[in-house]
């Protein structure tokens, strides 16, 4: 029998009522044998998640501080889901010995960790099933990188003759012992690794949303859910802000060709998002639009360089790579005609040496003119069916001439999976309001 994964946000299992639901889930497929959970997170929006509160007290053990008042809100925190839940444990032990250890070395990592860790131990006692701790199995150089061989193999004998596990996600330890933690959101990371460790059919994430959407919601009102995309077409929208995935999740299932869905703990019926390789079988999809999402995001800044017979000198685009790449500066899109050539820049990493550069550039290829301009936004459209789409390009121009909005930048790479276009900071959220309307709303 194949095996699910599944993976719990904070906000899954914020509280004993989330915990039921979560039971809920996992009961009603046997094929949900291994779990995969994040710390408790907000019960509403002016609380604070355990993670936080456990941040704090190393903070305040660093500095010497008494810090037994705040650690009691973490303690009453989890003792609270266990009395609700009825459950028979005491997590005690494990308090007096986070204690310690903070007083002894208040590491951040290992602070932090230990909310995914109570967690888990509550969920395995909870669910009746066995507890695995991630400092077991998953496994980080001296120098923090992720052993991602080394785990896989780890968590295989760790689990093998093993009907079911819960394993904390977000941290593992070093090859010399010590705790350490993924970046925030970490818990996806652990999640897939362990689906591929353990082969599984499905690696199911569980948030708070009912999946990936085609535009940002705080832009678009009530934006579809994708209910299929792709890998690639993922990479391409998280790049512009727009995910509900550690990014880092995605290479270990990728390469293991298994397939994420993204679910909703709060409304399990919902069908949520597939995400698939790239040669997935697409011909059972219905009613699937041109486009995949739309995404975008502020804070570029374009230069643009100008010069008579640009294009019959030889070596000018790489002297002014050359350029760039002694400032420390890498560019996001490099559209040019026969005589111009623009440069997008990420605007914070380019201020501290905008003059500097720009002097280099004088010296380096002589410009008949070079200006730069600020308050840049990019927007991808981004749809793997857009490259069997006529007129796809048109529609979206159309929707900006329609808008009065003027596009100052577009690239569009040779796969045809995405457009990139750029427009004025203040016009971002219209533009992507009008793709919306182009591509979804007139398809439906």
């Amino acid at each position: 029998m194949g095996y699910k994964v599944v993976k719990f946000g904070g906000s899954s299992l914020a509280d004993a009522n989330q915990f039921r639901k979560v039971s809920n889930i996992i009961k009603s497929d046997d094929k949900r044998r291994f779990v995969v959970p994040s710390a408790p997170g907000k019960r509403f929006s002016d609380d604070i998640k355990v993670t936080d509160m456990l941040y704090k007290c190393c903070e305040l053990a660093g500095s010497g501080v008494d810090f037994t008042d705040d650690f009691q809100m973490i303690k009453d925190r989890y003792n609270g889901i266990i009395s609700e839940l009825g459950i028979d444990m005491s997590l005690e032990d494990e308090f007096n010995a986070i204690v310690k250890e903070l007083k002894a070395r208040p590491s951040r990592d290992f602070a932090a960790s230990r909310g995914e860790y109570l967690n888990g131990k509550v969920l395995a006692k909870f669910l009746g099933f066995n507890f695995v701790d991630a400092a077991d199995v998953i496994i980080f150089d001296t120098k923090g990188t992720l052993l991602l061989d080394e785990t896989v193999k780890a968590v295989r004998e760790k689990v093998k003759g093993l009907e079911n596990a819960v394993i904390p996600g977000f941290y593992g330890r070093t090859t010399e012992g010590y705790i350490k933690t993924f970046s925030r959101g970490g818990s996806d990371v652990t999640g897939s690794i362990i689906a591929n460790a353990v082969r599984a059919e499905i690696y199911e994430n569980w948030t708070d949303v009912s999946g990936f959407l085609v535009a940002d919601p705080r832009i678009v009102d009530k934006p579809d859910v994708i209910s299929v995309i792709t890998y690639r077409e993922l990479r391409e929208l998280a790049y512009m802000g727009a995910s509900v995935l550690h990014e880092d999740a995605i290479f270990p299932v990728r390469s293991a060709g298994i397939p994420i869905n993204i679910r909703n703990t709060n409304a399990p019926q919902d069908d949520g998002t597939m995400i698939v390789s790239n040669d997935y079988d697409f011909s059972q999809e219905s009613m699937a639009h041109t486009i995949t999402g739309i995404a975008g995001k502020k804070g570029f800044s374009t230069i643009n360089i100008e010069k008579a017979m640009m294009n019959n000198e030889t070596g000018f685009g790489m002297k002014v790579l050359k350029v760039l790449a002694d400032n420390g500066l890498s560019f996001e899109h490099m559209p040019s005609g026969i005589d111009t050539m623009s440069i997008t820049l990420n605007t914070e990493k380019f201020t501290p040496v905008r003059d500097k550069v720009l002097a280099e550039l004088r010296k380096a290829v002589n410009p008949d003119h070079i200006e730069v301009e600020d308050g840049i936004a990019i927007l991808a459209v981004v749809g793997r069916r857009m490259k069997n789409t006529r007129g796809t390009v048109a529609r979206i121009f159309a929707s900006m001439a329609h808008a009065r909005i003027n596009v100052k930048l577009i690239d569009q790479g040779s796969s045809e999976l995405n457009v990139i276009i750029g427009v004025s900071e203040h016009d971002l959220p219209e533009a992507i309001r009008r793709i919306y309307d182009m591509f979804i709303n007139s398809e439906k």
